[in-house]
């Protein structure tokens, strides 16, 4: 039941059959229980509720506040597409049949008369037979191949290295070395002309030629050393280690793998120490242990000492030799030493490659003499040492006419070894006589080094005083050398130089502007030869006999 709330009028809905029902605005009150007052003409009957139909009434609210949408579109750039066919305009079939062979008439070979060609080859047999004997004895080809290959320069400059720094202070390149994998050189700064460097700092630096961008004026390692730096030697299998011999008389071993602290072992200054400069160290095998190393170093003060590295960075004496003059072989001419003078300076050493106990040694008074390891007889010397000092000399070789400098053992004939001297002289001896083989005047000035090719019998390497790397091969000439390429502009001397073992085709040389210059070789020094080893043999067999 629906009310109009209008003033002054009720309207209420009546029934289907039109009832209506209409009070005054004074207020006559409908009865709420369904019955209606008495009072008043004409009452109707009572009331009844009744069920009337529903009314909808829709909002338009709601749809003129609903959500608002827009549609939008975006089209890309419009893509180009082509489409192209090909289709070939000519062709052409071809077939090919052979002809039929035709049978081809063989001439009639005339049967041979084997009488006469019997009587033939007995006629001429002695003159073929003496012809092939001497072409059989002849060596007029001996050694000759046919090179297909295209010639190259011989010797190329590969890489010209050096630190500012020593240069700076005027320091020598005094030693060189290969590390064991063949992709790292080292050189060692020093001097070796006149005056006392043994407080002057120096400095051990090292390149790896295999990186990418090699900056030949920035080391990848460098190492600061309190005395000036003698000679180096890396380790045979370890590729960081490497030992050097100080002007002090002190022996080192670094590992550059260990930037903030490569030091290693030293000997210290104790009795054992040398008291002169170090020339040389060598690494060698210890006899029970071929896997581990001792190391030996040679000094002006005549010792050859053998070191061993300990714990706490030490190296320990373990044997030691000393070069008396009173102990050397009577053929030895040297002068008379001065009062209270016994011992023989050592500048060089060098080891046999077929005997680990036979070496070989240079000295200040120009003799070299072959020692050896496994002597017993004690050395006649005031030089203190907490081991026995043995005398290591079995014979004396003819001297050069100065100090020598440099030896070499040949890696292919274990009787052969090369001496450099100041008297610019290279000599090839035998170990089994006294006097050279042969003697070659290479310059007016010093020889500082001299080197065998590790993979060519009759090649080796000198450095001189006069700014020349000079290769000979004694296969084309025992008397000059193959070539001669100028490691210094203004012959500054070239100190040292290294065959690399592992990459053969390298040879490097250090000199007194401070430089290290790596050349390559072609293969004309890095391949053998026919028979070069049996020339090496003839060479050694024809001067000694």
């Amino acid at each position: 039941m629906a009310t109009s709330a209008q003033p002054g009028l009720l309207g209420l809905a009546g029934s289907a059959g039109g009832e209506a029902l209409a009070t005054s605005a004074g207020g006559e009150a409908l009865a709420t229980n369904g019955t209606a007052s008495t009072e008043g003409p004409e009452r109707p009957g009572p009331l009844q509720d009744e069920t009337l139909g529903v009314v909808s009434v829709p909002s338009q609210w709601r749809g003129v506040q609903g959500t608002r949408g827009e549609t939008k579109s975006c089209q890309t750039a419009s893509i180009a597409t082509a489409e192209a066919s090909v289709q070939a305009r000519k062709h052409v079939d071809a077939e090919v049949q052979t002809e039929v062979p035709e049978p081809v008439s063989l001439p009639s070979v005339p049967r041979y008369n084997g009488p006469r060609l019997a009587a033939f080859l007995r006629k001429v047999e002695a003159m073929v037979t003496r012809e092939l004997n001497k072409n059989w004895q002849s060596h007029a080809f001996d050694g000759f191949e046919v090179n297909w290959a295209e010639q190259q320069q011989t010797v190329t400059c590969l890489h010209t290295l050096s630190y500012p720094p020593a240069q700076g202070q005027g320091l020598h390149v005094t030693g060189v070395s290969w590390n064991t994998t063949g992709s790292v050189v080292a050189c060692a700064y020093g001097r070796l002309d006149d005056g006392d460097w043994s407080t002057l700092k120096s400095f051990v630096c090292t390149w790896n030629l295999d990186r990418r961008g090699l900056n030949p004026q920035q080391p990848s390692a460098v190492v600061e050393v309190p005395s000036a730096v003698m000679c180096l030697a890396f380790h045979p299998t370890q590729p960081s280690h490497m030992a050097g011999g100080l002007y002090s008389g002190e022996v080192l071993v670094w590992d550059t793998s260990r930037p903030e602290d490569p030091l290693l072992w030293r000997t210290g200054l104790t009795d054992d120490t040398h008291t002169d400069p170090v020339y040389q160290v060598v690494w060698l095998p210890e006899p029970r242990h071929s896997h581990r190393f001792q190391l030996l170093s040679v000094a002006a003060d005549g010792k050859v000492l053998l070191w061993q590295g300990v714990g706490a960075g030490r190296l320990q004496l373990s044997a030691g030799f000393a070069l008396a003059v009173q102990q050397l072989p009577r053929n030895t001419k040297l002068k008379k030493p001065s009062r209270g003078e016994t011992e023989v300076g050592a500048t060089a050493v060098a080891f046999s490659s077929f005997d680990p106990s036979l070496f070989v040694l240079g000295t200040e008074g120009g003799f070299p003499l072959k020692c050896s390891l496994a002597a017993e007889e004690a050395a006649v010397t005031r030089m203190p040492s907490s081991v026995p000092l043995r005398a290591p000399v079995q014979f004396t070789f003819a001297p050069h006419g100065g100090p020598v400098y440099s030896v070499s053992c040949s890696p292919f004939h274990r009787n052969l070894f090369l001496s450099a001297g100041t008297d610019g002289h290279v000599h090839l001896y035998s170990m089994l006589q006294a006097q050279p083989l042969t003697s070659l005047q290479l310059s007016h000035k010093y020889l500082f080094a001299v080197r065998w090719s590790p993979v060519r019998p009759l090649v080796f390497a000198a450095a001189s005083g006069a700014g020349d790397v000079q290769l000979f091969d004694l296969q084309k000439s025992s008397q000059k050398p193959t070539v001669s390429v100028k490691q210094t502009e203004d012959e500054s001397p070239v100190y040292c130089l290294e065959f690399n073992c592992q990459q053969t085709q390298l040879l490097a040389a250090g000199d007194a502007k401070g430089r290290v210059k790596v050349w390559q070789l072609s293969s004309e020094f890095t391949e053998q030869g026919a028979r070069e080893t049996e020339r090496l043999d003839q060479l050694a067999s024809e001067v000694a006999s």
